[in-house]
């Protein structure tokens, strides 16, 4: 679409920060207009749209505003039910991946020392302890973990769970997301510890052009959801 305004600056509104193009108020497109809790977060997608297609004429694509594409699921598909959602990202805990181990046992025992903690950590933190199998057999989780892992999911904003939304799916671990979110990991460790078994294999194998552009968009993917879960506290 066409750029067709100058400027776009943030506005206090009574519950938060509003976003306007020119003066007028930044509307989702199913109508809704933007309201957001944080100045920060404001600031943020208020700079997506001050810099999206250059100057007014240019052409612009969504592509180019992905705070702005987060918060709006946020508003228009999480907040007027967020139990779906909640329940979509909190499956991941009944295969996450930290509880899969290789059966070479030099990956395996690489896997149990970057993983095994954050599983340590998620028992703790959540009293949700969950088991580990070796190789890709299912095993099943305690159903009191999984309903604290949920219940932890849960207990997110609506900006929140759409950033585990994007986080949990491109980690393949609920483990690892609820990591980012509570800042016991950060993005590009989150994303290490996602791809070890890929990165070890390509330390033998060498590595994969295809392979390096999806880690990249993973990276990506990962980095912006810990972008919002920051700016949405």
């Amino acid at each position: 679409m066409k750029r067709f305004w100058e400027q776009a600056a943030i506005q206090p509104v009574e519950t938060g920060w509003g976003i306007a193009l020119d003066g007028k108020p930044l509307r989702l497109p199913g109508g809704t207009t933007l309201h957001l809790p944080s100045r920060p977060l404001a600031e943020a997608v208020a700079a997506e749209w001050h810099a999206a297609g250059g100057t007014k004429g240019g052409e612009m694509s969504m592509e180019e505003v992905p705070l702005t594409r987060l918060v709006g699921t946020a508003v228009d598909r999480i907040a007027p039910d967020p139990a779906p959602s909640v329940a979509a990202i909190a499956e991941y805990g009944e295969s996450d991946l930290l509880c899969y181990r290789a059966e070479d046992a030099r990956l395996a025992a690489l896997e149990a020392e970057n993983w095994q903690p954050l599983l340590d950590w998620a028992a703790l933190q959540y009293d949700a302890p969950l088991y580990v199998a070796k190789g890709i057999a299912h095993v099943a989780q305690p159903p009191s973990s999984l309903r604290a892992l949920q219940a932890a999911v849960a207990a997110h904003s609506p900006f929140g769970i759409s950033a585990l939304g994007i986080a949990v799916p491109a980690l393949g671990s609920l483990v690892l997301g609820l990591a980012l979110s509570a800042g016991r990991i950060d993005a590009a460790e989150a994303h290490r510890l996602a791809t070890l078994d890929e990165t070890y294999q390509e330390s033998f194998w060498g590595t994969d052009s295809e392979a390096e552009a999806r880690r990249a968009r993973i990276a990506a993917d990962i980095a912006l959801s810990a972008r919002l879960l920051e700016l949405s506290r």
